[in-house]
């Protein structure tokens, strides 16, 4: 007799669509936040650097305690994540929006940077009071476990597409006025100085008036997908996740997990693949719009950015085929796509292992997620801030329109040769790792005996 499933359809979409916030803001803040610091807000590297990194440190550690307050919140009307993810919309939106208002010029640089310093954070910590409760959700879609990986399936399908939403949406609308800002900087000879001093001020009037247009657009799609998500889901518990509270202090819950060894490891394997992709990530948006001499296609190589790969060294030296170009990286992104998810559809697993073996300590799913989610996070801040101050260091100065050889050389090495060496490490770790599809039948026999 066939197994009848226990989650429709229409909730696995409304699931997936929750994914949609986190990736497609994160894209466009991996893409374009420090294109934006540098060249809009014209901070020093040095500031944008300690921003971004400052930032997404502050983050990192929120994680792990908003999953822990996550994981202590009783079981309310409405559930025990979802109220998480409802609360903190409106204070996303918001802070997600006020991070693309640019300063006026008089502003002191001390202020301007506590100003984009405080945005970034507060809307970091809003975000993961979202990401952290959503992930979480996984474990409480109701059905079988083969509802579960379907469900993972579709968020992930969405999720991809949030990434090209994001990025896409962004570069269509900045990326017109990026060009011309690049244009400006070989205007000819006999141009009047005056006349070129102004079409530069006027370009770059416009383009911070563009993100602050794309900010409200994206900030409509992230309440909209947080809407569809809160009212076409509802939790469901189960025999490994009765969504109760948990009773156990921090130290003592933070001990368990840590030395589950299956999930350590992953999260080790995790660190080295997300660190290389969003080194890559950045220097691929910077290295297209500045040194690659292709600004002025900007807005085709936002639409193919989400599938960058960081093994084709062959990327670093076509910069003027365009068509070659994307062939290059599509081919790249097929292979980083399976790198990338793969983790995350390995972590489901990796919890219900640890319950198995510890009956006795339930209730700890958003604390498993949020460190993973920390993991993820921290390589991002350690690669925005590696990338901005290897550009700091290489001699980068904002406004400049010509670049000497060493910044040029400074993003191809973090391009490739910095990245690939980080998935080496990475795929070496996966290969390791204990719970193979032996282990995953025998969890599933397990699982059905309990009911």
């Amino acid at each position: 007799m066939a197994e009848k499933s226990g989650l429709p359809l229409c909730r696995k979409i409304c699931y997936a669509v929750g994914g949609i916030p986190y990736q497609m803001t994160g894209n466009a803040l991996g893409f374009f936040l420090q294109i934006f610091l540098l060249d809009v807000v014209q901070l020093e590297p040095f500031h944008a650097s300690l921003i971004i990194f400052l930032g997404r440190a502050w983050d990192a550690v929120t994680d792990p305690a908003i999953g822990f307050l996550v994981s202590k919140s009783p079981r309310r009307k409405y559930g025990k994540l979802i109220p998480w993810i409802a609360c903190s919309m409106p204070f996303g939106v918001l802070c997600y929006c006020m991070m693309w208002f640019t300063l006026s010029d008089a502003t002191p640089a001390s202020l301007k940077f506590l100003w984009y310093l405080f945005m970034y954070s507060f809307f970091q910590t809003c975000m993961t009071c979202h990401h952290v409760p959503y992930s979480s959700l996984t474990m409480f879609l109701g059905g079988t476990q083969r509802d579960r990986d379907s469900a993972t399936a579709y968020r992930m399908g969405m999720e991809v597409f949030s990434t090209l939403l994001g990025s896409g949406i962004q570069g269509q609308i900045v990326g017109s006025y990026h060009a011309r800002m690049m244009n400006g900087c070989y205007v000819s000879n006999e141009t009047l100085p005056n006349a070129s001093t102004y079409s530069l001020t006027d370009s770059l009037e416009n383009t911070r008036r563009a993100y602050v247009f794309a900010s409200l657009v994206l900030g409509s799609i992230y309440c909209l997908s947080c809407l569809i998500l809160i009212f076409g889901v509802r939790e469901q518990p189960g025999p490994l996740s009765p969504l109760g509270k948990v009773e156990l202090p921090f130290a003592s819950c933070l001990r368990m997990i840590v030395g589950h060894k299956p999930y350590t490891q992953l999260l080790c394997g995790f660190l080295f693949a997300s660190l290389a992709f969003q080194i890559t990530q950045g220097i691929f948006a910077f290295f297209c719009t500045h040194a690659a001499g292709l600004a002025g296609k900007f807005q085709h190589l936002v639409l193919i950015m989400l599938l960058i790969m960081p093994a084709l060294v062959a990327v670093t030296q076509v910069t003027h085929n365009f068509l070659a170009f994307v062939f290059l990286v599509i081919m790249a992104g097929c292979s980083m796509a399976v790198l990338y998810l793969l983790p995350w559809s390995m972590l489901p697993d990796t919890v219900d292992d640890f319950m198995l073996r510890n009956p006795s300590c339930l209730n700890l799913e958003a604390l498993f997620y949020s460190f993973y989610v920390f993991f993820n996070k921290f390589a991002g801040g350690l690669a925005v801030g590696i990338s901005t101050l290897s550009l700091h260091f290489a001699g980068y100065h904002a406004g400049d329109c010509t670049y000497n050889p060493s910044v040029i050389l400074t993003l191809q090495l973090l391009m490739a040769p910095v990245p690939i060496s980080l998935l080496l490490i990475a795929i070496i770790i996966f290969c390791l790792h204990p719970i193979n599809e032996e282990r995953r039948k025998q969890m599933r026999m397990e699982m059905e005996a309990m009911g």
